[in-house]
Parts: structure tokens; sequence; C-alpha cells
């Protein structure tokens, strides 16, 4: 599997200075460009940001930061990771990545999902009884404009078009789109019946889990008639010189933050020894570069992914240890993950 594609993912966390004190999120936005463009130079593929709208993250507008991002690197892919389609434009957000796809000579890529959190919804003036039509008519409408022709639509959720033409176009025609799922089925059927890329977010447990998943997309894909894609997956982590210094830098902050959403969706608070098994035998990609390189092999082996993205920040990681391990993964996990997938 010599074309895999090795990906950093964020949410943009808003990091602790190495006094420990919390940044500012006008800083952290800054410090997601730096890290961005560390991985460009060391030859990783994506850098993927994520939108939220909370106070522990910085990046709301993934694009923009994109855009930024664009005008200083020269290879490294610019995704979102995901663009919470189902309160937004679907024309709009063409437009915005259409943008950055020009400023970066093509290298712009939209991950469409509904979203793990719902603050986007209220803000924006959605229900959430419209969770589900909300994205099936967007996503629908979306996939529409990526011919970049003229398009006529209509649904309950906006507006209808008539023979609108939207711009800009892209040099390709074709903007790089996949859509983001947790695991539902219902999410993988669809994104095969429109032809597009899925991208797993698997957070917990054996990754092997979510082999019935990629099943389905295949055998949906091939009864659809449509493009069965290489299937990506992220997952967080964190590459640190050895395995407990690893650990120790990531499990305080991740634990606050593990607990922080916990406590919104009713699970109990985060115990080491569940933290322990999770790097040990789940879905948490912690340690040292060989091990987190023969830990996510493992993974792409089992699954037959095409492309895996590391989430290197959950929690308030101090900014120079999360720049070491962008460095770490670039420079030694990425170049030994793709050594050890090529040697299986």
């Amino acid at each position: 599997m010599t074309d895999l594609v090795l990906g950093l993912d964020t949410f943009g966390d808003v990091p602790e200075d190495d006094s420990g004190t919390l940044v500012s999120q006008p800083v952290a936005i800054r410090q997601v460009v730096e890290e961005a463009v560390l991985a460009d130079e060391l030859g990783v593929d994506v850098i993927a940001l994520g939108e939220h709208h909370r106070p522990e993250y910085s990046i709301s507008t993934p694009e923009t930061v994109l855009a930024g991002i664009a005008g200083r690197t020269s290879r490294i892919r610019l995704a979102s990771g995901v663009t919470v389609l189902s309160s937004d434009d679907p024309v709009r957000v063409f437009q915005r990545f259409a943008t950055v796809d020009a400023l970066s000579r093509g290298r712009a890529e939209v991950i469409l999902g509904r979203g793990s959190f719902t603050e986007s919804f209220p803000l924006f003036g959605y229900d959430l009884s419209d969770y589900d039509v909300l994205f099936e008519e967007k996503l629908d409408l979306f996939v529409k404009l990526l011919d970049e022709r003229p398009v006529t639509w209509s649904g309950t959720t906006r507006p209808a078009l008539t023979g609108a033409d939207v711009f800009p176009k892209t040099e390709s025609g074709r903007l790089s789109t996949w859509v983001g799922v947790g695991g539902s089925p219902e999410s993988v059927v669809r994104t095969a019946r429109h032809g597009l890329p899925l991208m797993l977010a698997i957070i917990g447990g054996q990754p092997e889990r979510f082999a019935p998943y990629i099943d389905l997309y295949r055998r949906a894909t091939e009864q659809l008639g449509t493009v069965a894609h290489p299937v990506g997956m992220h997952s967080p982590g964190f590459v640190a010189e050895t395995d407990e210094q690893a650990k120790e830098l990531f499990y305080p902050h991740y634990k606050v933050q593990r607990d922080r959403i916990g406590a919104l969706r009713g699970w109990p608070p985060l115990r080491r020894a569940e933290f322990d098994a999770e790097v040990a035998h789940g879905s948490l990609y912690v340690g040292a570069p060989e091990t987190v390189a023969r830990k996510i092999a493992r993974a792409v082996r089992a699954l037959g992914v095409g492309r895996f993205d590391l989430v290197y920040t959950v929690g308030a990681q101090p900014v120079s240890s999360r720049m070491r391990a962008v460095e770490l993964f670039g420079a030694k996990v990425a170049p030994m993950v793709r050594d050890l997938v090529t040697e299986s």
C-alpha cells in the first residue's frame, strides 16, 4: 500500500504555554498554522482542521485557517475535519473551499459531517429536531454543486435554486470531498449512495470493530453502482520521545477534556486504568514513534484503509510538546508506518 495517505488532525485545542498558562484563542490559531507549516516541511500528507464552537477550541472556521496555511505551505493537503454542513449553507461551503483550493493550487479537501457537538445548531438558528433532514438535504445539494454546472434544486431546509451557477470554479473541475462518519450504518450507506469517500472517526475501542462498516460501504457502492473510494480513518493520539513521556504529557489534559464532554453525555469520569487499556489495546495512539507507528500500521492493515489521520491534540498539551509531536510524526512515525505496511 505505497499510496497510503498519512495526516494530522486538530480542532485547534487551546494549549498551555510552557509556564502552564492557557494561551489566548488568537495565539492558539496561529500555533496551528505553525504546526501545519512544520508538517508540510516534514512531508506529512494532510492537515485537517475541525470546526467547533466551544471555548476550549480555537477553530470555528477551518477554511479561514486553511487559507492562511495555504500561503505558507507548498504541498500538504488542506482539509476540514469536519465541516458541520447541517448548520451551514452548502453553496457558501463550496465557495469557501473552492477559494482555498485556488489559493493552494488544488490542495483543498472538505470533509463534511453532522458533527459530534451540537453548539452550531442554536448558534445559527437551526432546530435539533431537524438534525437528520438538514444533513440529508444539504449533502444532496452539495453533491450537485460538485459537478460545477448550473444547479436546480429544491428542499425544505433552504430556498430552492433554479439554474444557479456557483463561483469560483476549481481548476481541476472537482473539489475533493469526503463524508465523516462516526459509526452509523445509515450514514455509511448515504455516503456510498452519493459516491463519496468515507472517513471514519474511530475514537475508542478496538479499530477492528469498524470493519463491518467498511464492508458495508463497499457492498453498498457495488449495489448502488457508485465508486468505492479508499476509506480513511482518524483517531486520537500523541507522540513523544518515550512511551511514558507521551502518556504523562497527554493524559492529564486528555482527562480534563474527556470528563468535560462526558459530563454532557452521561459518561463516568475517566480512570487511569481505562486510559492505559485504551492506549494498549484500543484507539488511542499514544507513545514513542515506533510504538505509535506499529499501532497505526496494525490498524491500517486490519481495516484495509487508504488514509490515517492522527488527531494529535486532545486537550491543552503544551505548545512545545505539540510541536515536538508534529515533528516526530512527520520525521519518524509516518516513514516507519509506510515501511511497515509495505513489508506486510
